[in-house]
């Protein structure tokens, strides 16, 4: 298919000069039960938004995504940070969003959902808004050595044996032999 911009083209919507008509389309993004799969579904707002304030909550049916049972399936999405869209292009965005169940049959007052861990934190990093946070990462890798085709053993490690306790190398760079 040819790529025309602002066309639909497989499925996809490309960055273009589609005109919305002064609308825009929010994108609202959740973890669902499993902790691991992010969820999301789309919602035209009548105007550009600067502020999270300006998004009004919403909602889905939990019972699809291991958060809520068949019979009592509704989960609230509450806006909790916005960011441009970079596949829609225009005024358009993401929606970061945290997860809400109601706690109660008279729908009075919600209760955070299973995978919503931000509910917990949040108190905590308001305690330190002031401060700057900083995050590592850790990353380990493994080397391998190729005596041939058939023949790959970790680098450093005695041949057909396992090394002693990780002292040595435990956050080390090289290996030796």
């Amino acid at each position: 298919m040819e790529n025309i911009s602002g066309a639909l083209i497989h499925g996809h919507y490309l960055k273009g000069d589609l005109n919305q008509h002064g609308k825009i389309v929010a994108e609202y993004i959740w973890i669902d039960g499993t902790g691991l799969n992010v969820r999301s579904k789309a919602r035209t707002l009548p105007e550009a938004v600067t502020e999270v304030s300006e998004i009004p909550d919403w909602n889905y049916d939990g019972s699809s995504t291991e958060q809520a049972p068949t019979q009592d399936s509704e989960v609230n999405l509450k806006p909790v940070a916005i960011f441009p869209d970079p596949f829609r292009g225009g005024d358009n965005i993401l929606v970061l969003c945290t997860t809400y169940r109601w706690a109660d049959e008279n729908k009075t007052e919600l209760r955070p959902a299973n995978t919503n861990f931000r509910h917990f934190s949040e108190p905590i990093f308001n305690a330190a808004a002031d401060e700057h946070v900083w995050f590592g990462i850790e990353q380990e890798y493994t080397l391998f050595e190729c005596t041939n085709a058939f023949t790959k053993w970790p680098l450093g490690w005695p041949k057909g044996g396992y090394p002693p306790a990780q002292g040595p190398y435990y956050c080390s760079v090289g290996a030796t032999t």
